[in-house]
């Protein structure tokens, strides 16, 4: 059957083609929610700097935490989604998500820095879950050729949730607080760090009821089921197959891991760099109003990513993208004054599309094999674990230093686009 676009799957079984477009459509807002609720993090973590009184170090373990859920959790996602199906795995991983995001109300209202790392590993644990039911069903559900424009397109809508997390954690969770409106090394009074750790409360129950109306959403549609093509087949048929015989994914779980540790690296010390004095000099709250740019950056990237992944070899595209973010990253570490944040903020549209390509040029070819690769590409997301290592190396050389970790991680992705992502496997397509 001849598919016109990629929103139009395999026949059924009475050789009627399916629509895939309302579950493209329904599936944006779960991209959105994740994004959103991980961007939060990147506004969260000075604040908790300050209520905690953390070294940037202590401040990176708390990100580490969140990525440690996606090591911990990828595979026994992808064996939950073999047993229980998409829509069911995709509503446990909401309500995971809304349990996590209530369990804040309790950890801001105590304090306790313990009570914070647990519930956001939960939040994570859900998250990984969607993650890994997710992006193989969007990758898999049209032409092959056209998996990474589809991804990056729908993967736009997770950083259009990106773009209005520092807006609504800038608003609802720096702007009323004293440390968030304070200028970097004011002392705060244990009365006011307190207050300021309260201020999460609310922001952490608007997303769980969120998350739990979606669940109700999703719970109440109509997910078509995918083709045999990534039903994990009989053990006596995968004899002959094995995840190793396909470097685009053996080289892609070590891209996706470094990727992240770039990305997240870039998003979680942005505020606490844009603060200092000879970069911007402003206040947290004022430095989360540029965090928006560098997230719209991605969004904008991955939208125009979209289109002209429709025209250009995926390969090409990722590599002039990475070239792009290795570029400007150089500034960052390099420069002073506005001008170094204003490199930062443009890495974004270097990123923007590295995600999406990567894991759809990953799982390309596996076939049968899909539902594994996915479970494995998603747990390589545990590199943004490795944020604390670029925690450690600000405390230890200077927070401008510690981009040269990103500007090394920009060229291993160069190296994947070219020569890396090639499927030499006789199974790949």
């Amino acid at each position: 059957m001849t598919q016109a676009d990629g929103t139009q799957g395999a026949a059924n079984e009475g050789g009627q083609a399916i629509n895939y477009r309302p579950a493209l459509a329904l599936l944006a807002s779960l991209f959105f929610m994740w994004g959103f609720i991980t961007v939060i993090n990147n506004t969260l973590l000075p604040h908790l700097r300050s209520v905690f009184e953390l070294s940037y170090t202590q401040t990176t373990l708390i990100e580490s935490v969140w990525f440690i859920a996606y090591g911990v959790m990828g595979m026994p996602s992808a064996f939950l989604i073999e047993r229980t199906g998409y829509k069911r795995a995709i509503i446990i991983g909401l309500v995971i998500m809304a349990v996590g995001a209530l369990g804040m109300v309790p950890a801001a209202h105590l304090p306790s820095y313990g009570i914070t790392l647990l519930a956001l590993f939960v939040i994570a644990s859900g998250i990984t879950l969607l993650q890994v039911a997710a992006n193989p069903y969007v990758a898999v559900i049209g032409p092959a050729e056209s998996s990474e424009s589809r991804l990056t397109l729908v993967q736009a809508f997770n950083s259009f949730g990106t773009f209005l997390a520092p807006y609504f954690g800038g608003y609802l969770i720096l702007s009323r607080t004293v440390g968030g409106t304070s200028l970097e090394g004011t002392q705060l009074t244990a009365a006011e760090r307190l207050a300021d750790a309260r201020a999460t409360e609310l922001p952490y129950i608007l997303v769980a009821i969120v998350l739990l109306i979606i669940a109700v959403i999703i719970w109440r549609s109509n997910l078509p089921r995918l083709g045999s093509a990534t039903n994990r087949v009989a053990r006596e048929k995968r004899k002959n197959l094995s995840l190793w015989d396909h470097p685009n994914l053996v080289w892609g779980v070590p891209a996706i891991f470094i990727y992240l540790i770039a990305e997240i690296g870039v998003a979680n010390l942005f505020i606490n760099f844009a603060i200092l004095p000879d970069i911007a000099g402003i206040t947290p709250a004022e430095a989360a109003n540029y965090l928006v740019l560098l997230w719209g950056g991605m969004m904008v990237g991955r939208f125009a990513g979209a289109f002209i992944l429709q025209k250009f070899p995926a390969d090409r595209t990722l590599a002039a993208f990475a070239l792009f973010a290795l570029v400007v990253m150089v500034g960052a570490a390099t420069l002073a004054g506005p001008l170094a944040m204003w490199c930062l903020i443009l890495v974004g549209l270097g990123h923007s599309i590295m995600f999406p390509a990567i894991f759809a040029m990953g799982i390309k070819g596996l076939g049968p094999l899909t539902e594994e690769a996915s479970g494995l590409l998603i747990t390589a997301i545990a590199g943004g674990a490795l944020v604390v290592v670029q925690g450690w190396l600000a405390d230890s050389f200077g927070l401008q230093n510690s981009f040269w970790l990103t500007v090394a991680c920009e060229v291993y992705i160069i190296w994947y686009a070219l020569r890396g992502s090639r499927p030499q496997s006789p199974h790949a397509a």
